[in-house]
């Protein structure tokens, strides 16, 4: 009889045994999507130095202060699309893994950006209603 691992990891499914080249790729296809979420989120944080920069000059603080909290709202955006972008991957990983280990880490990743979109849309309404603090 052969071993099997513990239950919560998959066993190679259609795709991994009759079509390898194209799991290999997906996978490769989901390592690029990773890297674009990374890249979006650098965006928004270059985009959010360059517009602190530019309050730093102001002298008069409210006008610094809306100049900061434009920029917060801004690198929040980017920010919610670049987790936006990672879920995407993270559910490639898990439909090509079959294991439910990578699914209990899918459903916390989620969580877990979920709880972090919520706050930060929290954040943004706060700042919306009151741009000079």
């Amino acid at each position: 009889m052969a071993e099997t691992g513990p239950f919560w990891e998959g066993t190679p499914g259609l795709l991994h045994t009759d079509y390898p080249e194209i799991t290999h790729f997906l996978e490769h296809l989901a390592a690029w999507i990773d890297i674009l979420a990374i890249l979006i989120m650098l965006v928004g944080v270059g985009r959010f130095l360059l517009g602190f920069l530019r309050a730093e000059t102001k002298l008069d603080k409210p006008v610094r202060a809306r100049i900061v909290n434009s920029e917060r709202i801004e690198l929040a955006r980017y920010i919610l699309a670049g987790l936006t972008v990672f879920i995407v991957s993270d559910i490639m990983h898990t439909a090509l893994s079959l294991d439910l280990g990578d699914l209990l880490f899918l459903g916390l990743l989620v969580a877990i950006r979920s709880a972090i979109s919520h706050f930060l849309s929290k954040e943004v309404l706060q700042i919306k209603e009151n741009p000079e603090l």
